[in-house]
């Protein structure tokens, strides 16, 4: 049997090669290529270990007829288009916590440039200035780290923080008082954060829950003289208004590592006192590339010569054995874990996964899984069935399978339970046949719909009239209606509107639903 053939397209540490031929790969090194040479050259190749320099494109994809794994030695694959990989049947990989300890450094080290102004400092006494009295720093000591996101990266900050003497609260919605307990911090809210943190500083993926965490109104509610480090994502902060602050002395000093347009080459914030910035250097050390580049290695070989899975962003962690019988309730798991985590809202503590009927029989863990890489997709782009579980634990919550042998309504039923301040949260799904897959509950109010693509969620006051109200928006609003469904506590209580359409609903069309009579909460959800 000839030996699976990878190819290695980017500069990464030479040890991963070795790494590969010593678990039975054969391997290329070839590196700066034009996409016209790599399409011809790809062919032949069973893997791609890459780092950011390779574009992973549609084309170079149709040419690589034998290709079955991609690796990215690193976190971000926006250089990757895993959508039509996905379709190609290629495994994409990366390698999400190779990095952690790199960026959690770095933050700490911008965090000490700020309190002492070295850069400036730096500058003028190398023009021969010796402006001993022109610099005026402040002590970490005995100051407020305020975190904005306690997982990975987060806590190692925290730790390093600590060890500083400092204080350290955290607004995370994920992070567990037992888990701040165990870190030895503070958990607030971000009303909270912002009054209190002598020092800020940002560990969350860019989301849409995310986007702007800092915006103008924010910043504004920051403790005068607060500096701010954000070595996380650009986007998190609203930089013209960070500019305004800084230079009014609201904000003493920022320093970002990350740009909302990169690379940044012409930043208002350029040349602004008191602000630093780096080019995107979070994971750039010798150590960080080494251990990128060896995981990486490690775990495409493991895939090409054992089938083992492992950190893949478009592949469930399944044997050959256990897939076919599988799939449809992975999916079923999958939805539901999105529909809860999409709707839910609060302090998210815990959440329990409820197997009865033929669900019952099956693997619990792989289910487990795919509802924790639905429910935990909005808040981390690179989530999937692999590093789901180890997110939800990083995060300190509370994750419970539980097999009823009890016989219910249906033949077959899984049910997603979170725990939030305001209570439980549930909704549960079933199998119609082998493969179709149903919404049955919503929040206590039963249900049929199937989840997918785009979709239209609505609590209304049950009363003659609606339905054709919201009709009438929608068409009014060019908007296709392909599925209705309806359910509801009883006549004249609390129901429930379930749409799929046809495209993105624009927020202009949600704020006109949310002022319809009757209506109580309206949401727009993806699948």
């Amino acid at each position: 049997m000839a030996k699976p053939k990878v190819l290695i397209s980017d500069k990464m540490d030479p040890n991963a090669a070795k790494i590969f031929e010593e678990r039975g790969c054969d391997v290329d090194v070839i590196t700066g290529e034009t996409p016209e040479q790599l399409i011809a050259r790809i062919g032949e190749y069973d893997g791609l270990a890459i780092r950011s320099s390779t574009k992973v494109t549609k084309e170079i994809l149709d040419a690589a007829t034998n290709l079955k794994v991609i690796g990215r030695a690193g976190i971000g694959v926006d250089n990757v288009d895993i959508p039509y990989a996905s379709g190609k049947g290629v495994v994409v990989m990366n390698t999400p916590f190779g990095n952690s300890i790199t960026t959690a450094e770095h933050a700490i080290a911008l965090m000490f440039a700020l309190a002492r102004q070295i850069p400036e400092a730096n500058e003028l006494t190398q023009k021969g200035e010796w402006p001993k009295n022109g610099f005026m720093g402040v002590e970490v000591t005995g100051k407020t780290l305020g975190l904005i996101g306690a997982g990975n990266i987060g806590s190692i900050v925290a730790s390093r923080a600590l060890g500083l003497r400092m204080k350290v609260v955290a607004y995370d919605p994920f992070l567990t008082e037992e888990r701040a307990v165990e870190l030895g911090i503070e958990k607030v809210d971000l009303e909270t954060l912002l009054s209190r943190a002598d020092f800020i500083t940002l560990h969350t993926p860019l989301t849409d829950q995310t986007r702007n965490i800092l915006s103008r109104e924010r910043l504004e509610k920051t403790k005068k003289g607060v500096r701010i480090v954000n070595c996380a994502r650009g986007g998190l902060i609203d930089e013209a208004a960070l500019k305004d602050l800084l230079d009014s002395g609201h904000i003493a000093g920022a320093a970002l590592d990350v740009f909302a347009v990169e690379p940044a080459k012409d930043s208002p914030l350029f040349g602004t006192k008191n602000f630093i910035c780096t080019p995107h250097l979070g994971a750039s050390t010798t150590e960080a590339q080494v251990n990128v580049a060896l995981q990486v290695a490690e775990q495409m070989a493991d895939y090409l010569v054992n089938g083992g899975v492992t950190n893949a962003l478009n592949m469930p962690s399944l044997s050959a054995e256990e897939a076919p019988k599988l799939r449809p309730y992975m999916k079923l798991a999958e939805n539901l874990g999105s529909l809860v985590g999409q709707l839910a809202h609060g302090n998210l503590t815990q959440i329990s996964i409820e197997r009865e009927g033929a669900a019952a029989e099956l693997a619990g863990k792989p289910l487990e899984a795919a509802v924790l890489a639905g429910f935990m997709r909005r808040y981390s782009d690179s989530v999937n069935m692999v590093n789901a579980p180890y997110l939800a634990k990083e995060r300190g919550m509370d994750v419970r399978s539980i097999r009823h042998e009890r016989e219910g309504a249906y033949n077959t039923l899984l049910r997603v339970t979170v725990g939030t301040d305001a209570g439980d949260r549930s909704v549960a799904g079933t199998l119609f046949g082998q493969d179709n897959a149903r919404l049955v509950e919503i929040f206590g109010i039963g249900i049929e719909a199937e989840l997918a693509g785009h979709m239209l969620y609505i609590v209304n006051e049950d009363a003659p009239g609606f339905i054709g109200r919201i009709g009438t928006l929608l068409g009014e609003s060019g908007i296709n209606i392909g599925t209705f469904h309806l359910g509801r506590r009883d006549a004249g209580g609390e129901a429930v509107l379930l749409l799929s359409v046809d495209q993105a609903i624009p927020k202009n069309v949600i704020d006109a639903a949310c002022k319809l009579e009757g209506v109580k909460t309206v949401m727009a959800l993806e699948f």
